[in-house]
């Protein structure tokens, strides 16, 4: 099965822009599906590995880590 998340938040909302995030490194990538991450609209200010950092939304991991999670397993984030 082939998986593409779609995050169009920013940093502004925490939680809402690392939900698909978290479901592409926690969800696909352990159940070993083929996936890949969109970052479109606000969702883009996540490329700055300041932003990307910083982000911690409620009951999610930190950004940085599902974006380290993301990079150890291959899977492609799109801009």
């Amino acid at each position: 099965m082939k998986v593409l998340y779609l995050t169009t938040t920013g940093a502004s909302d925490p939680t809402k822009a690392s939900l698909p995030l978290h479901i592409a490194a926690n969800g696909s990538v352990e159940a070993d599906q083929e996936c890949a991450v969109v970052l479109a609209g606000d969702a883009t200010e996540l490329v700055s590995q300041e932003s990307a950092a910083s982000l911690e939304g409620v009951g999610v991991p930190p950004a940085r880590d599902l974006f380290q999670k993301l990079l150890d397993n291959a899977v492609p984030v799109y801009v």
